[in-house]
């Protein structure tokens, strides 16, 4: 469980992260917000540290490409 401060930042990084992305698209925003929580868990919990692995979540792997 995070307080106050980090759920709060969390969500900032979250908006911020998939501004791109349709309210609409509840799977991708789901998982991005699961990779931050997990970033923040393992004791990411700068912005630039979390917006990293907001971004890194948002690329395909690369076998996609």
């Amino acid at each position: 469980m995070f307080d106050a401060e980090m759920t709060a930042l969390l969500r900032a990084v979250l908006d911020e992260v998939c501004e791109n992305i349709p309210v609409s698209e509840t799977g991708a925003r789901a998982y991005v917000a699961s990779k931050l929580l997990d970033a923040a868990a393992h004791g990411h919990r700068s912005t630039d540290a979390l917006k990293a692995a907001g971004r890194k979540a948002l690329n395909p792997p690369t076998m996609w490409r």
